[in-house]
């Protein structure tokens, strides 16, 4: 039997309900692929068992099923280790896959999994084209990819390329708008995945919180007192509480990191094989380490040291496993700006309110600003009636701008008399806190809410 390696992932998931976050969506299911990696050990993709509340796997050769739990998950890199929990003995007898170094562009590899449209293991073949960072679709990061042109299909997702007898990568998406062109997670995230799962290091990838300029520009180059043939890019802005926060300065020039020189498009030549994004060799270390780099501030080169963190946006990538925040509040309903409510609007990019996709794309965390609060709907009730205020952030509760959602609710509940919100375009919300207080109980009765808040911001 060729690949005995490769099983059948069977989930069924269940996600929250932004639209009502109080609430969860009907259970689904679905399937996808993976690999065994070590003793009742699977490799598999995220978003194959993301917001999963039972996970099956099933072998090439067996119609039987073993139940597995997720023993580790990065949503960043698009990988999950699963864990058979049963004594079925189903893979007792399976090897365990070998992994490989990053392959070469032109070399031959075999996709195998289970897609859609059948039972049996699926084996497709084609080449590396190439070896660059991508947009990672689960996660919205991106990171180091391997591009090759055999197809990957829904239900492939999760499987593993192999180059000869081992494994160099996962499948994890196709690219949008082209024919058997599939990305691959590659050898070094795997690697920095199952090595941290053993060494118990956070199941996240690195993230530089920086926003950087390239200097390609010669007038541009001149003026920020950038020699001739000296190389890097332009510190533009750096986000609240992230690796870079409190180290490196806007109006910084970054030459260098973790060893690697970086031309003034922004890349690296990574293992001096590959030239991609310079913040492609955050993938290769963990939350905790530390990484040099080299700068010129205010003309003068030092080297400095980050501590490495996780990614920190305005509005969060990644919500996955954690129910929504949310307060309701007089009927207006609260809650953070993040991907997944965007999502809520079909083909978001295009269709939710701009001022969102704006700052979806472009805001940056301040010490100010850590989160973006949001009316998100109003619940009818005589409390508010004549408000048409949703889909709208708000900007100050009492004269005060939030500066996240606890904050937010900090200031609401400490409040006398009335209440006012302010919100984007120059909405106005006024509300009398004792009324709020006679009024929340039927409101919660009428839209079957448990609370007036989540969980977490009690």
């Amino acid at each position: 039997m060729p690949y005995p390696q490769v099983v059948r992932v069977f989930a069924t998931t269940q996600s929250p309900d932004y639209d009502q976050p109080w609430r969860a969506r009907s259970p689904s299911s679905g399937s996808g692929s993976g690999v065994v990696c070590g003793p009742g050990r699977i490799l598999t993709g995220a978003h194959v068992v993301a917001d999963a509340t039972f996970v099956q796997v099933q072998r090439v050769d067996v119609p039987d099923k073993a139940i597995a739990e997720i023993k580790a998950i990065c949503h960043d890199s698009d990988l999950a280790l699963l864990e058979v929990v049963d004594d079925s003995g189903l893979l007792d007898d399976v090897p365990a896959a070998e992994f490989d170094a990053l392959p070469e562009r032109g070399d031959k590899v075999s996709v195998v999994g289970f897609p859609v449209g059948g039972d049996q293991v699926s084996i497709t073949e084609g080449v590396v084209s190439r070896i660059e960072a991508q947009y990672y679709s689960h996660s919205f990061r991106k990171l180091l990819a391997v591009t090759v042109d055999a197809a990957i299909n829904r239900g492939n997702s999760g499987g593993p390329v192999f180059k000869d007898d081992k494994v160099v990568g996962i499948a994890f998406q196709t690219l949008s708008g082209a024919t058997n062109i599939g990305e691959v997670v590659p050898s070094p995230l795997i690697r920095q995945f199952l090595e941290g799962v053993e060494r118990g290091r956070p199941a996240a990838v690195p993230c530089d919180g920086i926003r950087a300029q390239d200097l390609e520009n010669p007038t541009l180059r001149r003026a920020v007192g950038i020699e001739k043939g000296v190389t890097g890019v332009l510190v533009a802005a750096i986000a609240y509480d992230s690796t870079s926060y409190g180290v490196l300065r806007v109006g910084d020039i970054l030459h260098r990191i973790g060893g690697y020189d970086i031309a003034n498009n922004g890349t690296i030549a990574y293992l001096g094989r590959f030239r991609t994004v310079f913040d492609a060799v955050l993938g290769d270390g963990w939350i905790g380490d530390t990484i040099d780099v080299e700068i010129t501030r205010d003309g003068e080169r030092m080297e400095l040291e980050l501590t490495l963190k996780g990614a920190m946006h305005l509005v969060p990538r990644i919500s996955y496993g954690a129910p929504p925040t949310y307060f309701v509040f007089g009927g207006f309903v609260f809650q953070p700006l993040t991907r997944e409510y965007l999502a809520t609007w079909r083909d978001w990019w295009d269709n939710a309110p701009k001022e969102f996709t704006h700052l979806y794309y472009n805001g940056i965390a301040t010490d100010a600003q850590r989160e973006v609060v949001v009316v998100s709907h109003v619940l009818a009730d005589a409390i508010n009636v004549g408000y048409d205020l949703y889909n709208l952030s708000v900007t100050t509760v009492n004269g005060y701008a939030p500066r996240d959602m606890q904050d937010f609710i900090a200031r609401v509940d400490g409040a006398e008399g009335l209440v006012e919100i302010g919100t984007s375009r120059g909405g106005l919300i006024v509300l009398d806190r004792k009324e709020v207080r006679a009024a929340m109980p039927r409101i919660q009765a009428r839209y079957h809410i448990p609370e007036d808040r989540s969980a977490d911001l009690r």
